[in-house]
């Protein structure tokens, strides 16, 4: 087995969960991190090891699924097989419109929140670390990653509600 194969195997289930959570689709997390692999494979000589390799794949796979939004149409038709898995969850369509409006609004102002705090939101929430390890990932102590982590959860709670309010 070749290197990087025991990093795929390693780290693969980490990478695909947080682009799961990311965009909240399951097809389209096993496209992007499929891709996102594909690239480190091609930049792995690249890799200096300024960060763990969890995160250096994490940060590739973020970039694909930005790439792929950019790409994608402003909005998606809703196939069969999803109409039946919400029936089956019972919800109705309407409900599933509105939850997908809030992870559209969720994503649109997470765009436009300054970095760090951005990154460890998206640490927190979407990756599920605990704030020992995004602050390793930042090489800070476990209360500046939840410090942060509050102050960007306030601005994020803050523009979704201008949000709601322009509407």
């Amino acid at each position: 087995m070749t290197e990087f194969e025991k990093i795929y195997r390693t780290y693969f289930d980490d990478v695909f969960l947080y682009i799961r959570r990311l965009s909240g689709d399951e097809n389209i997390a096993e496209e992007i991190t499929s891709e996102a692999f594909f690239k480190a494979m091609r930049a792995i000589r690249g890799f200096r090891g300024d960060c763990d390799i969890r995160v250096w794949l994490c940060q590739i796979a973020k970039n694909c699924y930005y790439s792929y939004l950019k790409k994608a149409k402003p909005t998606e038709s809703i196939d069969d097989a999803r109409l039946s898995e919400m029936a089956s969850e019972g919800c109705t369509l309407e409900e599933q419109y509105m939850e997908q409006e809030e992870a559209a609004q969720l994503r649109m102002v997470l765009h436009n929140v300054p970095e760090p705090y951005k990154e460890v939101f998206m640490w927190r929430v979407f990756a599920e670390l605990s704030f020992k390890q995004i602050g390793q990932i930042f090489g800070k102590s476990q209360n500046w990653a939840c410090v942060t982590y509050h102050r960007a959860k306030a601005m994020v709670k803050s523009r979704l509600e201008e949000k709601s309010y322009e509407k």
